[in-house]
């Protein structure tokens, strides 16, 4: 067991009401407010996205520390809650599904970030979506049964309303319509105030519980979880006139269907667990993808109020000065990019995803940080902050430095994982990603250079085998060459 607590923890306890300088009995320690959002990429008005409406998550970035290259380890929504939560790479298959967490607690969840909180002497309190299954039950409808993630938390739970159920509410439409698999549309615009959509109401029962959480003594760890801009895109029609004109398009080489193995994507989720209009289809029907991007775009403007409501009461209620607050989105999403309509796979807009933290006390806010950051950097980040102890064997690397200083370089190449047998890693230039990457060698790799093609057209395999050497071996895998020589046979 390891204490992980940099100048910025001293600095962020030493802000606090009571003055405390350090972590020992009596300090004040710092609440947390970790916001999560499902599905967002960098869509974001702070990323010079210029059809983003998004301003209340601008003004957050404004004032904290916008991570501009934040990689989450696997693009689905169960795992990375997963990562997030473990605070370790998932290197076993049993990591990467959306029951990742649910099947696998039993090793770990004694040791989870909440667990720790809670160990601590935090309230731990998770609102929403914060693991695949909202409120935290694994049971019919997701309403009642074991616990997916036993002991973490003091309460778990979604709020009230006319969905009836979490499973209804995690895809809900307008007013408690749940949705039909196959059958219901990919996105909606009801003529209808923001209650109509679960996430007004999930803020609103975050704004109640901030407001009781201020009434009482003790530090406490908050997560809110929102539901959009997950599919289906439904949203008040209010939220697609904002953008009504239009968002921008993709360049043809962008949109390309890739080579094998990457072109077998079939963007399940999209096309398999909603209905479309009969001939309708974004990749080869121009307008109904400009349609699908609006819905998308729509549905981030909505989220981007209803986050908004509760760091409103965060101001309000004078907690700002003692809270660190995170906004993190647990995978970014293709809107067409590689002809995929979705998030399953490793390319650049499925794994690079929001990160926005804002602690007291911190050094030159607003200024964004270019250092590579990882999902599993938060575990020992948020505990050092916190003058938590975290268990050995975490693989992320505490984000104090970038905090002080936005200047501060990379500790490391962003990894992310796939079923399959599929990895990646990025660094500053390159991304690699191995396909079928089991028993020591990859069958098939794709190699791109973001310094001269940031939309990730070419592969640049056969160009630069020197590069594809010496990245696959930082993910554990040989070279053919290498692989030949341990089997005595020429491959």
């Amino acid at each position: 067991m390891r204490v992980i607590l940099g100048c910025l923890g001293v600095l962020v306890l030493a802000g606090l009401p009571g003055g405390a300088a350090d972590s020992g009995p009596g300090a004040v320690r710092p609440n947390v407010l970790f916001v999560a959002i499902d599905d967002l990429r960098n869509d974001l008005g702070v990323f010079g996205v210029a059809h983003a409406r998004t301003p209340h998550l601008d003004r957050l970035a404004a004032t904290g520390r916008l991570f501009r290259r934040h990689y989450v380890q696997v693009p689905t929504c169960g795992a990375s809650r997963g990562v997030l939560w473990r605070g370790r790479y998932p290197t076993e298959p049993a990591h990467l599904g959306n029951h990742a967490i649910r099947d696998t607690h039993g090793a770990w969840a004694g040791d989870s970030l909440p667990a720790r909180f809670r160990g601590a002497g935090y309230r731990t309190l998770a609102l929403g979506k914060l693991t695949h299954f909202p409120g935290g039950r694994t049971g019919a409808d997701w309403a009642v049964g074991p616990e997916e993630l036993p002991g973490a938390w003091d309460r778990a739970w979604v709020p009230e309303g006319p969905w009836q159920t979490p499973l209804a509410m995690m895809h809900g439409y307008a007013n408690g319509a749940a949705r039909r698999a196959g059958v219901s549309p990919a996105w909606e615009a009801h003529e209808g105030p923001d209650e109509a959509y679960p996430d007004a109401w999930v803020a609103t029962e975050a704004v109640a519980t901030l407001e009781r959480l201020a009434a009482e003594k003790g530090p406490w760890f908050f997560a809110v979880g929102f539901f959009k801009p997950h599919l289906p895109f439904a949203v008040p029609k209010a939220w697609h006139d904002l953008h009504a004109g239009g968002v921008a398009e993709l360049s043809p080489e962008a949109a390309a269907r890739p080579a094998w193995p990457s072109g077998w994507h079939r963007s399940g989720e999209f096309r398999g667990n909603y209905g479309h209009p009969p001939g309708r289809d974004p990749e080869t029907d121009g307008d109904y993808a400009r349609a699908t991007r609006r819905a998308y775009a729509a549905s981030v403007s909505y989220v981007d109020a209803q986050v908004g409501r509760v760091l409103e009461a965060l101001r309000r209620l004078d907690l700002e000065a003692s809270t660190v607050v995170v906004v993190w989105s647990d995978h970014g999403f293709l809107l067409g990019e590689h002809a995929i309509w979705g998030k399953h796979c490793l390319y650049e807009h499925a794994l690079r995803a929001p990160l926005i933290l804002r602690t007291p006390g911190l050094s030159r806010p607003g200024l964004p940080s270019d250092a590579i950051v990882e999902t599993v950097d938060l575990y020992p980040t948020l505990a050092g902050l916190c003058g938590i102890p975290v268990p050995d064997g975490l693989d992320g690397h505490s984000l104090v430095a970038q905090l002080n200083d936005p200047e501060a370089p990379s500790a490391k190449p962003a990894r992310g994982y796939w079923t399959g047998g599929q990895r990646t890693i990025r660094t500053d230039r390159w991304r690699l990603i191995a396909h079928g990457a089991d028993g020591g060698r990859a069958r098939h790799y794709e190699l791109f250079d973001y310094q001269d093609d940031p939309e990730e057209t070419r592969n640049h395999v056969e160009e630069r085998p020197d590069v594809v050497r010496s990245l696959a071996a930082r993910l554990g895998l040989r070279s053919d060459e290498e692989a030949a020589a341990a089997s005595g046979s020429d491959l």
